[in-house]
């Protein structure tokens, strides 16, 4: 991983961001939105404080009291399961001078004390504990002191997603046809829950190029060619490649949904699982027959999906269901944090399987993050050459998209820019 080092930093141009001209079947995009702070400061604000943004899954906390912190926009907030089993998620600050109130990344608890002057609020946020509390007089009004929830809060399928917009519109109406995905990937998937667990790393990179790289099917054979060939060494047959269809969503989401070569826990058997599991996952491809019919049960069992809900949530229902987030640290720079997401009664052996793709593929250290990443890092050096103005990606805008085209990426990079230009 390569450190960039005082790196300099582009304008914003006189014109157009992102220029789009359909006759000519071209679709730039100026490099200063990977490279200028002043254009990342504007994406906090009107991106990441206008969206519905993923907070976590509902089976993180299961039970009443059970939380999770973790930073969302860029703000530090906590979702708890409350007394009465629904889910809040507050701004991760004492409303007294400050601090974090929550201080570890997950556990259960039924209040939460801030170790500075020891306020302690329960799991619905109100107050319940002062030090003292005789020296503030009657006049302070303590019921006003609770914990600050976050503006909105909704929940989709067992996703939970936060707004800290008031004035959004609501959560399904945002998702669009992104819906029919997120069904697709809980409707193959029994009780499913987040195992415990994540894998977390940094990008020396803007956080927009792995929005592109994450649904991005023309890189796949040359950036990924190691993971194909170490298939085709396991006898997994390769012939009929990678093959599929890229859509937008509406909203700025898109899919890349395709046939590929590797199996899928959920129902697709491949050498790579053993013989001792062809048993089982020929009967969880007959339970999908008999519950969904032939035909969405081949699309969940055989077809893989790279999901993009706009602007930072990415799911990854291939080799294993990968929930992934990332959150930008500067222009140059972004965190990011994956989940796996399985049935919870899943056969030890193909949990372990499921575990182990995780971390083969789409893990930190395995056949196709570093890939990315050296990719995705290699751009940001290349941005700051200060050659060429615009990124260009037009690709297939001349035929009904494909999958190794860029149709779901220019969805991303439009409603990105209606956002930044303030009409959207």
């Amino acid at each position: 991983m390569t450190i960039i080092n005082d790196p300099v930093v582009t304008a914003p141009p006189a014109g157009p961001l992102v220029e789009e001209d359909r006759a000519a079947h071209r679709f730039r995009v100026h490099r200063s939105t990977m490279t200028s702070r002043e254009i990342y400061a504007m994406e906090l604000e009107k991106v990441f404080g206008c969206s519905w943004l993923y907070v976590g899954h509902e089976s993180e906390i299961r039970n009443k009291g059970d939380f999770v912190r973790r930073p969302v926009g860029n703000r530090q907030i906590f979702m708890v399961r409350g007394r009465s089993g629904q889910v809040n998620v507050f701004h991760n600050s004492c409303t007294h001078r400050g601090a974090m109130v929550c201080r570890q990344d997950r556990g259960t608890s039924k209040v939460f004390s801030c170790f500075y002057h020891a306020w302690s609020f329960n799991t619905d946020g109100e107050l319940v504990g002062v030090p003292g509390r005789d020296a503030y007089g009657d006049g302070l009004d303590f019921s006003k002191l609770g914990l600050r929830p976050v503006a909105r809060v909704e929940s989709y399928r067992g996703f939970v997603f936060l707004s800290y917009d008031p004035d959004i519109i609501g959560l399904e109406e945002y998702l669009a046809d992104a819906k029919e995905y997120l069904d697709l990937v809980i409707d193959a998937t029994e009780d499913a829950e987040i195992i415990s667990g994540t894998n977390e790393y940094a990008i020396n990179a803007n956080w927009k190029l792995l929005a592109e790289n994450s649904i991005d099917g023309y890189h796949a054979v040359s950036t990924h060619d190691t993971y194909f060939k170490y298939l085709g060494a396991l006898g997994t047959d390769l012939k009929g490649g990678v093959t599929g269809t890229a859509k937008a969503l509406g909203n700025g989401h898109a899919v890349l949904e395709y046939a590929a070569p590797w199996g899928r826990p959920v129902a697709k058997w491949e050498p790579l699982f053993g013989e001792a599991s062809r048993e089982e996952i020929g009967r969880l491809r007959a339970d999908l027959v008999e519950k969904h019919g032939d035909e969405r049960a081949s699309r969940m069992a055989d077809t893989n999906r790279n999901l993009l809900i706009y602007p930072n949530l990415v799911i990854n229902d291939i080799m294993a269901i990968t929930v992934r987030t990332f959150m930008p640290q500067s222009p140059d720079r972004m965190e990011v944090t994956a989940w796996e997401l399985a049935p919870r009664e899943e056969l030890p052996q193909l949990r372990q399987r499921r575990l182990d793709s995780f971390l083969t593929f789409l893990g930190p250290g395995g056949f196709a993050t570093p890939d990315d990443i050296e990719a995705l890092e290699s751009c940001q050096q290349g941005f700051h050459s200060l050659g060429p103005e615009y990124n260009d990606i037009s690709r297939g805008m001349a035929r009904e998209p494909q999958a190794n085209d860029e149709e779901q990426m220019r969805a991303f990079w439009r409603r990105w820019h209606h956002q930044m230009m303030g009409d959207a």
